[in-house]
């Protein structure tokens, strides 16, 4: 790789690495798999950078590499993780306000976690990264139909599991 290519590159990882790696932490839901997700990503991103500058979008194709990845990590992965249902205390005496935002935050991540790669693609996507139905759709390789019906099926879901994380109008509107 030239001098000139490899410099492009740094600059693109030093300006989008937090974006990228805050989509790989929603992803995985670990900070240890996070780090590791994009690390792969970004090696596989800087063999191929020639590749990647000619595309409509390198964040785009960047994210659509640390989603894929996200995915194929998921399958080939041969020992299961077990999301603990015991809630860590992070203070001795936390408030019951905020014991109670811990509670449904961790139930929000188990949810998450049990929906299928796809959805959780797309809710990471369009509530974390607050991309559009034709961004996430570009993203993943899917039609902006086919993002609205995982949108819906996974807000239902989490909506089951999580009766906190009922829909506002908008998000209606959207699914």
């Amino acid at each position: 790789m030239r001098k000139r290519e490899e410099a492009a590159y740094v600059d693109f990882v030093e300006a989008r690495y937090q974006s990228l790696y805050r989509t790989a932490y929603l992803l995985t839901g670990s900070r240890p798999a996070a780090e590791d997700l994009l690390q792969t990503v970004l090696a596989k991103l800087f063999v191929a950078w020639s590749k990647a500058r000619r595309a409509e979008s390198i964040e785009a194709y960047a994210r659509r590499a640390v989603v894929n990845e996200s995915i194929s990590q998921r399958r080939r992965r041969w020992t299961t993780e077990v999301v603990s249902d015991q809630v860590v205390e992070l203070f001795d005496s936390p408030s019951a306000g905020f014991a109670d935002a811990v509670v449904e935050s961790q139930s929000m991540w188990q949810a998450l976690n049990q929906l299928s790669d796809r959805q959780r693609a797309v809710i990471v996507l369009r509530y974390y990264e607050d991309l559009t139905e034709a961004e996430i759709g570009f993203v993943l390789g899917i039609s902006p139909g086919t993002v609205k019906g995982h949108a819906r099926a996974a807000l239902a879901a989490l909506a089951a599991r999580v009766p906190s994380a009922a829909m506002s109008p908008a998000e209606e509107e959207w699914a």
